[in-house]
């Protein structure tokens, strides 16, 4: 059976030790442990390709591929012909030319960085206690969410017209299939359940003032039109359980440790930036803005409602589970219009 090289083997940090080991026998400044026989899953001319380097293939190979693996033959070929690569590089004396010079210190230099923060890390990790304490900080007031219709128009008359029709006892659903603009009109303006930040500042502040079942009595206006509000529901939003994003919270906070003694590191070193500042770059002239009636209705709706992802605050952890059970619009004209 003929087994193929692995790119994404080829690519990993675990192929670069061996360079090093090389290198640091003949510069003697390290010593590299001396593999036999015993703890050798193949010889190469001599040369011992350890037990050790093989797990740790299999490992960055899991992690990198998310958890599939690959036949201990096909890993340990990959070793094999990456060695009678390294012997062939060595033979030729390719270590010595400036450009693997270069490039095996900037490997060199980014793998002592990660071992300077992984043992920072060890030495100071992230305790169940300070999970709890960012859980709570980000969980304690998650607010509400509403469930509304709207029906848009052009003009502030419409929208008036429109309100006292539903004061006479008027269905909302039927006049806004009827008379919306927007493209939810013919779901009867239906948004579905939705967070106050996720709608440009007007709309959602007329959606918060109202009562459960009630409609706006004045006209909303937006920059893409005039609207008639109902709020149908509200729920308080529920987090969920802290094992459930436990270990979403314990990344973020070893990149907050590992970034504070960044810092600190900064604040006590003596840095000089020899590199010339570079000229700011001119902002580019500003388009003239269309007027609202010049945009197609359709388009105008559809630009209503916030991008929930960037709304949300980055630090907080991201999960199913965090958002309540009703699913958002599946498409982006299913809700008044995102905000630009």
């Amino acid at each position: 059976m003929k087994l193929k090289l692995i790119p994404l083997i080829l690519a990993s940090a675990t192929i670069l030790p061996g360079c090093f080991e090389e290198k640091a026998k003949e510069t003697e400044t390290t010593a590299a442990p001396a593999v036999t026989k015993e703890n050798a899953v193949a010889s190469v001319n001599g040369t011992f390709i350890s037990k050790k380097t093989l797990e740790t293939l299999e490992k960055e190979i899991a992690e990198r591929s998310q958890g599939q693996s690959f036949p201990k033959e096909q890993l340990l070929e990959e070793l094999i012909q990456r060695e009678l690569l390294i012997q062939q590089a060595m033979q030729k004396q390719l270590d010595k030319t400036p450009e693997v010079i270069e490039r095996m210190a900037t490997v060199r230099n980014s793998l002592l960085s990660q071992a300077a923060l992984q043992d920072y890390l060890k030495a100071n990790p992230v305790t169940d206690e300070e999970i709890k304490a960012e859980y709570d900080s980000k969980m304690a007031n998650m607010g509400s969410e509403y469930k509304a219709r709207h029906i848009l128009v052009k003009t502030e008359d419409e929208a008036k017209k429109l309100i006292a029709e539903l004061e006479k006892g008027g269905d909302f659903t039927a006049l806004a299939k009827k008379h919306s603009i927007d493209p939810m009109g013919s779901e009867g303006g239906d948004l579905g359940w939705f967070t106050s930040d996720r709608m440009v500042a007007p709309f959602s502040e007329a959606v918060i003032a109202l009562e459960n079942g009630k409609f706006t009595k004045q006209p909303v206006q937006t920059q893409f039109g005039w609207h008639v509000i109902l709020r149908e529901d509200s729920r308080a939003l529920t987090p969920p359980p802290l094992e459930a994003v436990k270990e979403q919270i314990r990344p973020m906070l070893q990149r907050q440790k590992a970034q504070t003694m960044i810092e600190n590191l900064r604040k006590t070193a003596q840095v000089e930036i020899l590199l010339p500042p570079t000229p700011p770059t001119p902002a580019p002239a500003k388009p003239e803005a269309q007027p609202a009636e010049a945009q197609p209705a359709a388009t105008q709706a559809s630009e209503v409602q916030l991008d929930a992802t960037a709304a949300q605050p980055s630090a907080a952890p991201t999960t199913d589970a965090a958002t309540p059970s009703a699913p958002a619009p599946a498409e982006p004209t299913s809700a008044p219009a995102t905000q630009k």
